[in-house]
């Protein structure tokens, strides 16, 4: 005889927004089971009726068939206490408590949606806003959990008849599809001209709206276009007139744009991509994915008719041997693609620094005059959220933006940090994120730009807000970086002051070095591990800047083992957009100016720093006026850069210098696998600590220069040597303090040739190393490090 039985089961994870309650509805009919289900703040709560073997069944079946962009973390089981009346299977309104759940990313258009918006016979067709529950919007349009219609900017379109009819049609993929809209209810985008005029599709002889587009594009207009998360602003890439136009507008003279093509067969025109890559770039997620540049030949494809593909603007990436790529995400992309064969440029839709622009209104008051065109749609974006910039390096994913299609997806915490408190991670001051830890797990906020912009720092506060309430949020201790001018710091403690609330400050490369090992899931009590941390600058515990780092690590404490030898940053924060500070600064600690002038005055470097104000330059040195001294290897960077003749004056975007040596080094690399040719380290001890002495590698490499040796050995020396003093001083520094695990952090290691060869080196000799995937290396990460810093301490100070 079968037993009947009445449970309370709840469901944890990433199930709302991702098409789970339909799914539950329909497995439980096909069991047989009687009850209903609903979203809550906890995740998905579901009350059921049947017998004891059928729910069993019904749930093992729940956890092989969850939803593409769902994620089970748990089930729980216990015996309903109230009494179940109903002679069927519903889905029931959801209602508020305690949110414990998590929110899905924005997801790229799924195929049957790509087949609707192109079939004439189906009602999709050719509406831009096309979406299941499978695709679409999700993160960028929630104004809170649960997540249902009402609590979306989804809310002001009511659903037509034929809308609702899918909406509850449990064979239908749009079965409680919230965002589910149609040309008849949903939202409208249309074109319009920068000086607000309106455009009708008949004036260029096209389908619509969007089909015009495709032929501004192709005349070389510049069109600014309102997507998930926010505007971008889009040219014909292969249009040499209508970049440099699109450079001189945005005031974003040699950053590379990202670039968009209409499949993967036209990215492989112009990149090598590999399997991995081509997953990443056809995933749901739909990043931007940098890929190693082609050798371009124009050829002949058919796709239709006979097309010629043309090379690419000179102006997309100058300077490097990569392109950013990313395929159509959204139905209006796939609609504006329809005609168009050659890559466009799809850059974010603000002025650079600025953030990007996700109103229309603000969007034509800032945009006006580098648009020609906008294309508008009246749904509002809540959240929002750039695109993601993710690549391969050694058979493995390292994203370097996380932001849409990943966020706001949670990490899992490592072994040892449960029952911690609410903590709240206000992260650095660039390419900064902030971090949310509940429930042991971690909410990377997206990526929000450089703070050092109020316009950047309004943004930083409002989505701050916004996760708050959100996730109902409550820390009981917040975490800062040590830095005293970070401006996320300063908002860390006016908060916790006004809330008194606990605060932690947290060692700039310290935090670098538990994001990593957070990432890895290094259980909490394990022992200490050796952390390389290399990048621009970070505050140091004895009031330098460092940025050239070897520190014994757990997540509660570290120990300074080793630096590279610091020098002074003349001018302060000048020193990292005037690249040739930081190589006047190396050159006369390795050498002396005299030495310098007598033996290398001829040399291009020598004449630029012969030009510059000397007298008062050495007097800031020598009183330490705004001058501090830093272990950088950023800076390092920039001065061997500025050096050879790369950015000697000034750089036009962050870490420019150090990405274009890079290049140069890895084609000369490329071009000659077996050459090893390297450039001379040292390390010596000075008060007490050993440190890395770059002296024998600037005179090397300045008779090379006075050789006119070509500028990618140079670079190409430089790199390799570096590698060599890292891996032999690693391979040391784990001897003398027994570790076995080294991990590799901070925004130098987004250097391919680093990572990969000073990794190869190490683990050749045994060493187990662990680097970021998930996280980026760079600054995007350390709110994950400060949080669980935080979280450990409060776990030891129990």
């Amino acid at each position: 005889m079968l037993t009947t039985k009445t449970e309370l089961i709840r469901v944890y994870g990433t199930v709302q927004g991702v098409g789970f309650r339909p799914t539950v509805c329909r497995l439980a009919k096909i069991y047989g089971l009687f009850g209903d289900v609903c979203n809550d703040g906890e995740g998905v709560l579901i009350r059921v009726l049947g017998n004891e073997s059928a729910i069993t069944d019904f749930l093992n079946k729940l956890w092989q068939e969850c939803p593409p962009l769902g994620k089970i973390i748990k089930v729980t089981r216990q015996p309903y206490q109230g009494e179940l009346k109903c002679d069927n299977f519903a889905i029931t309104q959801s209602f508020n408590s305690q949110v414990e759940t998590t929110l899905p990313p924005d997801t790229a258009t799924c195929p049957k949606c790509q087949e609707e918006i192109f079939s004439p016979y189906s009602r999709y067709y050719r509406y831009p806003f096309t979406n299941c529950t499978h695709c679409g919007p999700r993160f960028s349009i929630i104004y809170a959990l649960p997540y249902d219609r009402y609590s979306t900017s989804m809310g002001a379109f009511s659903m037509c008849e034929e809308c609702c009819k899918e909406y509850k049609n449990i064979e239908n993929r749009r079965f409680h599809a919230q965002s589910i809209a149609c040309h008849i209810c949903g939202p409208k985008a249309w074109l319009e001209r920068a000086d607000g005029k309106s455009v009708t599709a008949y004036m260029f002889s096209m389908l619509d709206d969007m089909d015009a587009v495709c032929t501004l594009l192709q005349k070389g207009e510049i069109v600014a276009i309102k997507g998930i998360g926010g505007f971008h602003l889009a040219c014909d890439a292969t249009n040499d007139t209508a970049v440099q136009k699109l450079r001189e507008r945005k005031r974003r003279r040699r950053k590379p744009f990202a670039i968009m093509a209409r499949d993967t067969n036209i990215i492989k025109q112009y990149c090598y991509v590999s399997l991995q890559e081509e997953e990443l770039l056809v995933s749901s997620a739909a990043p931007i994915v940098l890929l190693q540049a082609k050798q371009f030949q124009p050829i002949h494809t058919t796709i239709n008719k006979k097309l010629e593909i043309h090379p690419l603007s000179c102006l997309i990436a100058p300077g490097q041997n990569s392109l950013g790529f990313i395929l159509p995400y959204t139905p209006l992309h796939h609609l504006i693609f329809r005609r168009i064969h050659q890559p466009i440029v799809l850059t974010s839709g603000n002025i650079s620094d600025y953030p990007q622009c996700i109103d229309n209104d603000e969007a034509k008051e800032k945009l006006s005059k580098v648009a020609d065109y906008f294309v508008f749609h009246n749904r509002d974006i809540v959240n929002r959220v750039d695109d993601s910039v993710v690549r391969v390096v050694n058979n493995k994913l390292q994203t370097l933006r996380r932001s849409r299609g990943y966020t706001p997806e949670p990490i899992n915490l490592p072994p040892g940090f449960t029952n911690i408190p609410q903590v709240l991670a206000m992260g650095g001051e660039l390419k900064n994120t902030f971090c949310l830890l509940k429930n042991g797990q971690a909410i990377l906020s997206q990526h929000l730009g450089n703070l050092e912009h109020a316009a950047a720092f309004d943004t930083y506060q409002e989505t701050l807000n916004l996760y708050l309430n959100l996730f109902e949020h409550q820390p009981k201790v917040i975490a800062v970086d040590k830095h005293p001018e970070y401006l996320a710091s300063k908002q860390g403690n006016k908060m916790a002051v006004a809330n008194q609330i606990s605060i932690e400050y947290i060692q700039h490369h310290h935090a670098h070095i538990a994001a990593c090992m957070a990432e890895n899931h290094i259980p909490l009590n394990s022992p200490p591990i050796l952390g390389i941390v290399f990048d621009g600058l970070g505050y140091g515990e004895d009031g330098t800047l460092w940025g050239g780092e070897f520190m014994l690590a757990t997540y509660q404490q570290f120990q300074r083992l080793a630096t590279f030898k610091p020098i002074p940053m003349i001018g302060g924060e000048k020193a990292i957009k005037e690249p040739w500070r930081n190589a006047y600064s190396h050159l006369i600690s390795a050498l002396g100016w005299d030495k310098l002038i007598h033996r290398y005055g001829e040399l291009a470097i020598l004449k630029v720093l012969k030009s510059k104000p000397l007298t008062l330059l050495n007097l800031a040195i020598e009183k330490q006026i705004n001058s501090p001294l830093t272990s950088s290897v950023g800076r390092l960077f920039d001065a061997v850069a500025a050096t050879i003749g790369i950015c000697s004056e000034e750089i036009s975007y962050e870490g420019q210098a150090a990405i274009e040596i890079e290049a140069l080094a890895q084609n000369h690399i490329s071009s000659n696998s077996e050459e090893k040719l390297s450039y001379v380290f040292t390390t010596k001890v000075l008060d007490k600590m050993r440190h890395i002495d770059s002296r024998p590698m600037w005179q090397s490499l300045l008779d090379d220069l006075q050789n006119q040796v070509p500028m990618g050995v140079i670079a190409a020396k430089f790199h390799n040597g570096l590698v060599k003093i890292i891996v032999k001083l690693a391979d040391h520094l784990c001897q003398e303090y027994a570790v076995t695990k080294v991990a590799f952090t901070g925004g130098v290691f987004q250097n391919s040739i680093l990572l990969e060869r000073v990794k190869t080196g190490l683990e050749d000799m045994g060493i187990d190393v662990i680097d970021h995937s998930l996280i980026p290396p760079n600054d995007g990460g350390l709110s994950l490090g400060q949080a669980i810093i935080a979280a450990a301490k409060f776990i030891k100070s129990r």
